[in-house]
């Protein structure tokens, strides 16, 4: 009979589609749930997570179970799960035979495989049949999957009351922490209840749940798991009660997950737990003191320089009293940038050559196309060294320095930086670019401060090669980078958008801790560690900033109202920067960068210009500059002069004897530079005025018209009763007692001494304005009015 079996065709017909069907029957996915968001610092501890869909604590499935957990549950549930194909023979008869005794169900004898089966098949009647089907899948499924993994997809999906989901969930539930750290009473009372989870609820059946763990605790002894010391230890351990909340560190974080494509996923970030804390900590202590003036809003960033790698990321304050727009993820919002864009300017100008640290720039009232630039105290120096304007923050120099490098080009160089938020057209922001005319996110800002310091440390860890860093890969990063030892550096290209030493010039100025000016509240930041630093503040006190860096973090705070209203005093010196020294206070580290020597060249300047010494510099020093500066212009501000011998007037050939005439060196800043610059240096020496018997000879200007200048198109206002209003003319004058006659095309109008201030109603259309001074000097400027506004 059974040759005839086996020789039938139709029976191994039958076999083959019946192992087809147990091969193919078990699905490819055995879990559609949805699942929680978990976010994880960089040692694994939990930092936030989000409920699932459905309402469920249920966390990602783990790699790994608490091998606690695991002895318990495998003692309380199937004491033979190690062994078994997915089915256990004995137990499955024996509960058969109880339930037949009893004429009742009692015991279903099913196997944590079986469990898994039913969990996955969850909503399915509990039938005859179906226990069948668990049967076939339970043994399909041991062939698939390895005993752990079993356990594994069992400890992620068992219900443990309520709408927690997943040993992993329940741990942080119940007791606030990871599985990893659970005691013996505490993973035994997680081992009961996915049999019974309804126990867990507050205030209802303590007694049969404790009865439960202790029994269970008991058989561990027996089993030899525990010792009877420990049992009662565990014996004695509490129930929890209500559940516990989970954990809301950087919540924000956790939210950028979803918006990158990882939701319901579990993420071991880059953070750094603690560092988290301190400055989640740090912002609420500053919101409170600011919430004073109704500053709501504050972020903060910190990052490792060589790897990119966020340590701590608060998107926003939490006030559980009001809420003003805390969900808002400051970090990825687009803000004015007030000043903080200006180092890459300075940075840029040194490896162009086109001025050295303290060449001299511009700081005076100007006018480009409409365009007025104002220093935050509305106050000018004429004059004032390069790294001195950077520290100062002072507006007026950024805008001729980026006149000169062209804002088409510094476009350009922060966008290859990583600035993202330049969507726009060059043209579109002009010059306004470096005073906040531009919106930058707190991520790409602080990101491209890391990129420089980072192009810096790389001269330090491969010196004598150039190595820099590539800008496309210098954004910040929220997940670690491979640190296994051994692993390969990242390839840097020889290729970098600012050179290490121009870097090591702008933070060398940056590091300064007491800022003069008109923010002298930058004297009572003092701090043990060498940082670069730099605030900006946007206009109408929206936006305040600042941001450091050091060679091995960095660090970048943000305050101001999500909603965009500006407040009086919201300044980066007042309101971000005590933020970022409390935050440095927090991290360890003393050291500087290095010059990198292999890019810089020692040369002499002029101690009273900055700029290359020329024949006529009194006074030199030695100064460290990128190559390129050796091609900067040499010093064009002083002059070879002659005096008379009294040396009280200048002369020349013409009106005294060459053997009588005493040559010097002069220090000449151009009028108007001259004017403002002499009010605040009381040591500076106007030039000598000629002569009277030399004045025809003389072709130096001692005057120059501020307001407006030549060729200009200007403006006339009218009053508010309509009446036509007039606009002051500003002249600057060599010689303080010098009388200036004004004359608009032809017609005399006025005189002026001292103060050269003139107002002035022209009509529309050209005009010629003449100016002549008691030497009989006199200068001509054409302007147009083009209306009356």
């Amino acid at each position: 009979m059974l040759r005839k079996i086996l020789k039938n065709k139709v029976f191994w017909a039958i076999m083959f589609v019946m192992m087809v069907l147990y091969f193919f029957c078990l699905p490819s996915k055995l879990f559609d749930d949805p699942y929680s968001t978990v976010l994880e610092s960089r040692d694994g501890q939990l930092m936030s997570a989000t409920i699932a869909r459905d309402g469920q604590w249920r966390f990602p499935e783990s790699e790994h179970v608490s091998d606690k957990f695991a002895t318990a549950i495998i003692t309380y549930e199937d004491k033979r799960f190690r062994y078994h194909p997915g089915v256990d023979i004995l137990s499955f008869g024996r509960a058969l035979r109880q339930n037949i005794t009893q004429g009742r169900v009692v015991s279903g004898g099913s196997t944590l495989t079986m469990q898994v089966i039913r969990l996955s098949r969850m909503g399915r009647s509990r039938s005859v049949w179906e226990k069948l089907v668990e049967v076939v899948l339970a043994t399909r499924l041991t062939l698939t999957y390895s005993k752990d993994e079993v356990m594994t997809l069992y400890a992620s999906h068992a219900p443990f009351g309520g709408n927690v989901v997943g040993l992993d969930a329940a741990c942080w539930r119940y007791y606030g922490r990871s599985a990893a750290s659970l005691s013996w009473g505490e993973a035994a009372l997680l081992a009961v209840l996915p049999n019974a989870p309804a126990l867990i609820h507050p205030g209802r059946n303590r007694e049969r749940l404790v009865k439960k763990r202790n029994a269970l605790l008991d058989k561990l002894v027996a089993n030899g798991a525990i010792d009877a010391f420990t049992c009662d230890l565990a014996k004695a351990e509490s129930v929890p009660d209500e559940p516990l909340p989970l954990p809301r560190y950087a919540r924000h974080m956790l939210r950028r997950m979803t918006v990158d494509g990882l939701e319901q996923t579990r993420m071991r970030s880059s953070l750094d737990y603690g560092l988290q804390l301190r400055a989640e900590q740090i912002i609420s202590d500053h919101h409170r003191r600011l919430a004073a003036n109704q500053i709501h809003n504050m972020a903060a960033l910190v990052a490792d320089v060589k790897t990119g790698e966020v340590l701590a990321y608060v998107g926003n304050v939490s006030n559980p009293t009001a809420y003003h727009g805390d969900d808002v993820d400051i970090t990825a919002a687009r803000r004015s940038t007030g000043s903080i864009l200006k180092p890459f300017l300075y940075a840029a100008m040194l490896d162009d050559g086109k001025i050295l640290p303290k060449s001299l720039l511009p700081d005076i009232p100007t006018y480009i196309n409409g365009f007025a630039p104002r220093n935050f105290s509305h106050d000018y120096d004429g004059a004032v060294p390069a790294d001195k304007a950077l520290i100062r923050s002072l507006n007026v120099p950024a805008v001729h320095m980026l006149r000169e490098y062209r804002y088409e080009r510094f476009h350009g160089v922060l966008k290859r930086m990583g600035m993202t938020t330049l969507t726009r057209s060059p043209d579109h922001y002009g010059l306004s670019i470096i005073l906040g005319g531009a919106e930058g996110t707190l991520w790409d800002i602080t990101g491209m401060y890391a990129s420089m310091a980072r192009t810096l440390m790389n001269f330090t860890e491969w010196p004598g090669q150039n190595r820099y860093d590539r800008h496309d890969i210098h954004a910040l990063r929220y997940q670690p980078v491979d640190t296994t030892v051994g692993a390969p550096l990242p390839q840097l290209e020889a290729t970098s958008e600012l050179s290490a030493g121009a870097i090591f010039q702008t933070f060398d100025a940056l590091k300064e801790l007491y800022r003069p000016g008109e923010e002298s509240g930058w004297r009572y930041f003092n701090s043990a560690k060498s940082v670069a630093w730099k605030t900006g503040t946007s206009f109408g006190f929206r936006d305040a900033w600042a941001v450091g860096v050091t060679p091995d973090y960095v660090i970048g705070v943000w305050a101001g109202n999500a909603d965009g209203e500006g407040r009086p005093g919201l300044t980066g010196t007042d309101a971000a920067a005590p933020v970022l020294f409390d935050v440095i206070s927090q991290l360890p580290g003393h050291r500087w960068f290095s010059r990198p020597p292999q890019e810089m060249e020692q040369i002499t300047v002029c101690t009273q210009s900055g700029a290359r010494s020329g024949q006529a510099c009194p006074e030199t020093r030695k100064q460290w500059v990128v190559r390129k500066g050796l091609e900067s212009p040499a010093c064009m501000y002083h002059k070879k002069v002659h005096l008379s011998p009294d040396q009280r007037y200048r002369v020349h050939s013409g009106c005294e004897a060459v053997a009588r005439m005493v040559e010097t060196s002069w220090f000449v800043l151009p009028p108007v530079q001259e004017y403002y610059y002499r009010s605040k240096n009381l040591s500076y020496r106007a030039l000598p005025p000629f002569r009277n018997d030399c004045q025809t000879s003389a072709t130096g200007m001692p005057m120059e018209l501020i307001y407006p200048k030549a060729n200009a198109r200007i403006f006339v206002p009218r009053d508010l009763d309509g009446t036509l209003g007039s606009t002051i003319f500003h002249l600057a004058h060599r010689n303080p007692k010098a009388v200036v006659y004004w004359h608009l095309d032809g017609t005399f109008i006025g005189t002026t001494q001292g103060n050269h201030q003139l107002p002035l109603a022209p009509p529309e259309g050209r005009h010629t304005l003449t100016l002549v001074d008691d030497s009989g000097i006199s200068m001509e400027y054409i302007f147009q009015v083009l209306s009356r506004m």
